[in-house]
């Protein structure tokens, strides 16, 4: 699968921040249209859900309805997706044979609803949506779990729907509107909270960084940036107290200027 123009155009001019931010925007546009079928809910993007140790955990976008919440995990990857239910990594194959290893949206999305439930008091039906891009060829995908749906955007409605007609209502107007009015909150933080999110980001990153899982023979594995989605690259430092070091720095760089140390022992 190749890109078309307008998916090389964006890659060029815009960073990965942007394009990321513009799936969840099309997201939000494909909900705004199911609203207009009869399945009526309030739309909220980028929540900030406290975690018990004082974290966050930013959620993509959520869907309120009289059913429950729709928690949907939003991903911008091109080329063709592997991956199942389980694997701490799935794979996006691209046209030149590269392969970009991210980590599993399922199990992303699980621990969202894990604190996003906690935080409404285990009373309300979460159900968990990862959509992709028309970017991109969900090639092979096994899922078991009824309540999670892996889809492209264009599947929104159809997904809504089926969740729908099997679910009974839970929530009526006063109360959809208090989540609206809680959950709200969460979209209105500051900035030190975000780089603090962005922070612990990077921190579990590096953890994770040795247990990768390996390239597959004949082919190469990227890592991928935890801040804005795209690769990352291996460098130099050319000055300062590190010259001579190398790291891995953001390709987006100087659009996105995340960095990470390059650990010593995948050199041996």
């Amino acid at each position: 699968m190749s890109k078309g123009l307008i998916d090389i155009i964006l890659d060029n001019i815009f960073d990965s921040n942007w394009v990321g931010r513009r799936g969840e925007k099309l997201t939000e546009r494909e909900l705004n249209l199911v609203k207009l079928f009869g399945r009526k809910g309030k739309v909220l993007r980028n929540l900030y859900v406290p975690k018990e140790n004082g974290e966050t955990s930013e959620i993509d976008v959520v869907f309120i309805t009289q059913k429950g919440i729709f928690v949907i995990e939003s991903k911008n990857y091109s080329g063709w997706i592997f991956g199942d239910e389980k694997s701490p990594y799935w794979t996006a194959s691209l046209p030149n044979k590269m392969k970009n290893k991210f980590y599993n949206p399922i199990l992303q999305n699980k621990t969202h609803i894990k604190w996003l439930d906690k935080f409404l008091g285990g009373e309300i039906p979460l159900f968990s949506v990862i959509v992709f891009s028309e970017r991109c060829e969900l090639k092979k995908i096994q899922v078991d779990n009824p309540d999670v749906h892996v889809i492209k955007r264009d599947r929104i409605y159809a997904t809504v729907r089926a969740v729908w007609e099997s679910n009974e209502d839970c929530l009526d107007e006063q109360k959809l509107n208090e989540v609206y009015g809680k959950l709200e909150a969460l979209t209105k933080i500051d900035e030190a909270v975000k780089l603090a999110h962005v922070s612990k980001i990077q921190e579990k990153y590096k953890k994770k960084e040795k247990k990768e899982v390996p390239a597959d023979e004949g082919t190469e594995v990227q890592k991928i940036c935890p801040k804005c989605g795209a690769v990352l690259v291996l460098r130099t430092a050319k000055k300062g107290k590190n010259a001579g070091k190398q790291f891995y720095g953001c390709s987006n760089y100087p659009k996105c200027r995340y960095t990470i140390e390059f650990s010593d022992e995948e050199n041996s």
